[in-house]
């Protein structure tokens, strides 16, 4: 299964956050919602869920 990535650093925010996130795309998205509303100041909503699903890249495999 490939893991996927969301990455503060691409989207601007006020705070320039540089956090990370990476594994399976359930982990992920949890993980990136829940940081979204503790440090973004966003509410957890269908949309919310929606619009950072798309924002899931593919991890990139280095070797």
């Amino acid at each position: 299964m490939t893991r996927k990535v969301a990455d503060c650093r691409k989207f601007p925010s006020e705070v320039d956050c540089t956090l990370t996130i990476s594994g399976e795309e359930d982990e992920v998205l949890k993980t990136a919602v829940a940081h979204a509303v503790s440090v973004h100041g966003h509410t957890d909503s269908p949309e919310l869920r929606e619009q950072i699903r798309g924002m899931l890249e593919d991890e990139k495999v280095t070797t």
